[in-house]
């Protein structure tokens, strides 16, 4: 057997507290800005093992920081913990069946429940190994909200919350424990609201101007634009208010919600621009009128080879998750609900056989000329513009298991999820020390990173004076 590090050490010691708290996340899913409940559960742990606490950080009410240590470099560590809306299903229950302990029809169909307890735990390892080392640096946990939506750390970027932060480190659960960061899109949310003329469908349909027929041509026009636009690019939509259940009514009022992706943020503002010339459009053939609503925004992913060479180090030290027969063959019946020709490839792509359910080996770090470009977002995409960043991809749920989707929700209290979490926490706590005890590292992650930054400087998405969304006046009541 391989000797185990105090780091390592720590985390089997104190893990039981954060699996619980990955359980109470995912038992009481909490949507965008509303994630009240999943924060405090974070605070009280948090403040358990020593941390300071700053709520509302920035001004949004979600948002906190919790730091730990004295002196040297200050080491960002990133949660989330936002559901998403539609995803209830049972714990463990390997076909589609809504949790029937809770009337929340939402879920963890990302992992974030996950995510938040088994970044805190990466943080509380790390402040105690080094408060037991007697080593300066201080680490800082942020609890980021509404990740799935209008982007929680973009805005706390926007406003000034990592200012003083050195470097950053954060994880995600997936399929597999990966240290090469994959190249994200840039997105921006948007609605586009239309308000029209009620009157009757049937004996006056000639005095209605219908905002439902402005939705649905701009919808028809963002179709014909898709052969226009980047392969790579994505545009895609929720009709949030469809203007009633009255089919007799000519609709005065509809709410579309838009999601528009590109590689980054510069082209990511092009496609934008054109998708709001299609909004006006709309509006002009339906003779109603238009007001757009700027949700928020996150530009691509900017990885830090160097801080991905530590991070590797430490993921080959600490060695793949330790998942044992009873986990594959529980990870096994979650296969076989999956399309059996993702499955195969998902597993060519790790290199395995085709009869293992669960990754338990450690990807190979990639040549970063070679980075694998996803058509996902995430807002820790703002975060590495700001301070050199590392992610680790952890191994939680079985090979293949599409994010946003039941399978993902059932599997998230299950054991092999709990060894992934604690398994990451592992490395990235192990990272953040590093960081924060070898100047040398730290400094060769900035050089990189300047490097960067003085060919192509942080372009931030978000527009000069738009607030978070539950900091505008009347907006928290849409968020439920």
């Amino acid at each position: 057997m391989k000797d185990t590090s105090p780091i390592e050490q720590i985390v089997e010691e104190i893990g039981s507290t954060f699996t619980q708290l990955s359980d109470e996340i995912w038992d009481a899913p909490e949507l965008r800005w509303i994630e009240h409940e999943s924060v405090e559960k974070q605070i009280a742990v948090a403040e358990q093992f020593g941390f300071r606490v700053e709520r509302s950080l920035t001004g949004i009410p979600t948002a906190f920081s919790a730091e730990k240590g004295e002196g040297g470099p200050i080491i960002a560590v990133l949660g989330e913990f936002d559901a998403l809306a539609g995803m209830s299903q049972a714990d463990g229950v390997a076909e589609v069946q809504p949790n029937p302990e809770t009337s929340n029809t939402s879920g963890h169909a990302c992992g974030h429940n996950l995510f938040g307890a088994g970044s805190l735990l990466a943080a509380v390892a790390a402040a105690r190994h080094l408060e037991e080392q007697g080593l300066p640096g201080r680490v800082r946990y942020y609890g980021c909200p509404a990740e799935e939506a209008a982007a929680g750390k973009s805005f706390l970027v926007q406003r000034g919350a990592f200012e003083d932060v050195d470097a950053a480190v954060s994880w995600h659960p997936g399929s597999a424990m990966r240290t090469s960061q994959g190249l994200s899109l840039a997105y921006t949310q948007v609605y586009f609201r239309y308000r029209g003329i009620a009157s009757h469908a049937g004996a006056a349909p000639h005095l209605g101007r219908s905002a439902l027929d402005a939705v649905e041509l701009l919808n028809v026009g963002v179709n014909f634009l898709r052969e226009h636009m980047p392969d790579n690019a994505r545009v895609h939509y929720a009709i949030t208010d469809a203007g009633g259940v009255s089919p007799n009514v000519v609709q005065a009022y509809a709410e579309v919600y838009y999601i528009v992706r590109a590689v980054n943020v510069a082209q990511m503002r092009e496609l934008y621009d054109r998708v709001v010339k299609i909004a006006e459009g709309a509006a002009l053939m339906t003779e109603t009128t238009l007001e757009i609503e700027f949700d928020g925004a996150s530009s691509e992913l900017l990885p830090n080879a160097t801080l991905e060479a530590a991070l590797h180090a430490n993921v080959q030290a600490i060695g793949g998750v330790p998942f044992d027969a009873a986990d594959q063959a529980t990870a096994a019946k979650f296969v076989a609900s999956m399309v059996p020709a993702e499955v195969v490839r998902a597993r060519q792509r790790l290199g395995v056989d085709q009869s293992q359910s669960l990754f338990a080996g450690i990807s190979p770090l990639v040549n970063p000329a070679s980075r694998n470009q996803s058509t996902g977002s995430t807002d820790v995409g703002d975060v590495s513009w700001s301070v050199p960043t590392v992610q680790i991809s952890g191994g939680t749920h079985a090979i293949g298991t599409p994010p946003h989707s039941w399978l993902m929700v059932a599997q998230g209290k299950l054991p092999a999820a709990h060894k992934g979490m604690l398994h990451a926490a592992k490395a990235m706590a192990s990272t953040v020390v590093d960081i924060a005890a070898d100047a040398d590292l730290l400094a060769a992650a900035k050089s990189e990173f300047a490097g960067i930054m003085a060919v192509t400087p942080y372009d931030c998405p978000i527009p000069d004076g738009i607030l978070p969304p539950p900091m505008r006046e009347g907006n928290i009541a849409n968020l439920s």
